[in-house]
């Protein structure tokens, strides 16, 4: 395996100005396996519930997706409801049932542990360090976060992030986990945490690289 990818998995409902779908394939393991699965082969490691349609599942493999990390489990699969108005930038949520995502530990597949490249999608830094913890001397470690977690999870959050080379957040969440106003200070206080790499994230306006030099 090259890339795998730990996160979750969903069935959202989204509304639009353009329009809705209920139920439709989500999560931040999902996007980014997709993703990932035009330029390598990708393993994901997530949980289901048993109302996950198998037609899901079938999409997923039909992108040569490896599902060997994905775990079935007795209960009701993450479900977020969430719309869109005018800014298509922010979602505005409605509901959230983290079901059997709740209770999500991973556990990495022996055929996953020696991938050069691990990405460590939006969960609790307290799992995201367990993968850490699973993996053999990865080339590249990614990891993505989230306000909710900067707030009740700031020491556990920044172990992670001293562990891994890239750190992606947006830039509410920069100026939230530097205490800074200012993108540029944001960007070199976060950098003494430990990443080699800041991407901040700009919604429909790209993103902004930041790298600096250790010495």
């Amino acid at each position: 395996m090259n890339l795998i990818v730990v996160g979750s998995v969903a069935l959202d409902s989204v509304e639009t100005p353009h329009g809705k779908v209920e139920n439709a394939l989500g999560g931040s393991a999902v996007y980014f396996s997709v993703s990932a699965s035009y330029f390598t082969e990708v393993g994901i490691v997530a949980v289901i519930g048993q109302d996950f349609p198998e037609e899901h599942l079938t999409f997923l493999q039909g992108r040569a997706i490896d599902v060997r990390g994905l775990t079935r489990e007795p209960g009701l699969t993450f479900h977020w409801k969430g719309k869109y108005s005018g800014d298509l930038n922010e979602a505005e949520t409605l509901d959230t049932q983290l079901n059997v995502f709740e209770t999500f530990r991973p556990h990495i597949p022996a055929a996953y542990c020696e991938a050069p490249f691990v990405f460590l999608a939006n969960i609790d830094p307290e799992l995201q360090l367990t993968v850490l913890e699973q993996v053999t001397h990865p080339k590249l470690t990614i990891c993505d976060t989230m306000n909710f977690w900067i707030e009740g999870k700031i020491d556990q959050l920044k172990e992670t992030i001293k562990r891994v080379d890239i750190l992606i957040i947006n830039e509410g969440e920069a100026r939230l986990l530097s205490q800074e106003s200012n993108l540029i200070k944001a960007y070199q206080k976060i950098s003494t945490y430990g990443p080699k790499t800041v991407v901040v994230k700009q919604g429909s306006y790209g993103a902004q690289k930041v790298r600096w030099k250790k010495c």
